[in-house]
């Protein structure tokens, strides 16, 4: 599948092993190429689903000089988006802790923005996951953040993980999507690019 690929050298720029392991699942061949302190802040007029769009675009055009003619660039960046707002990755345990509580009970959105590029063309797209938490105790909470340190994941969670096991109750979307790469979605670009 995806033979119309061939003609690119596949280049994931990302750190996240969680992706690795996603489009790996794709049966696509892909160099990892990083780009260390890349600037992901954005206009604050920007809301919900603008806001991963806008940062996946703008990580692909850090790599766009350097990348090769032959080359097929995928670039994503995943928000957490409660309450009207951002829910980025934690600084700190106080901070995982503070956001696991807000959305404990509640139904947020994960939303992902996604870009492939060539030196010829873009195509972005994003898509939107609603994720219904369960009730989370305090304990509960506690032994999480001690013991999986989720503070390079937006919300302070990996769904694949432990929390995900006991407190996500019910997901309208992709559960790939919710981890940090829409597959669905991204194969289906991938097959019309």
């Amino acid at each position: 599948m995806l033979d119309n690929l061939n003609k690119y050298k596949i280049i994931l720029a990302s750190n996240s092993p969680r992706r690795r392991e996603l489009l790996a699942g794709l049966g696509v061949d892909f160099d990892v190429r990083v780009i260390p302190d890349i600037d992901e802040s954005y206009p604050a007029s920007l809301q919900g689903e603008e806001i991963p769009a806008y940062i996946a675009e703008k990580k692909a055009k850090a790599y766009y000089e350097n990348l090769a003619d032959d080359e097929l660039l995928i670039t994503a960046d995943t928000i957490v988006w409660t309450y009207n707002k951002i829910m980025g990755k934690p600084a700190n345990r106080e901070e995982a802790i503070d956001m696991l509580m807000t959305l404990s009970n509640h139904v947020h959105e994960v939303m992902t923005g996604v870009c492939l590029t060539t030196k010829q063309k873009s195509v972005s797209f994003v898509v939107s996951s609603a994720v219904c938490f369960a009730e989370l105790t305090k304990e509960e909470i506690d032994f999480y953040v001690d013991t999986y340190q989720p503070f390079d994941k937006a919300g302070a969670y990996g769904i694949q993980e432990w929390i995900g096991h006991v407190g996500v109750e019910a997901i309208n979307g992709s559960f790939y999507n919710v981890m940090g790469l829409p597959v669905q979605r991204l194969y289906r670009e991938l097959m019309k690019f």
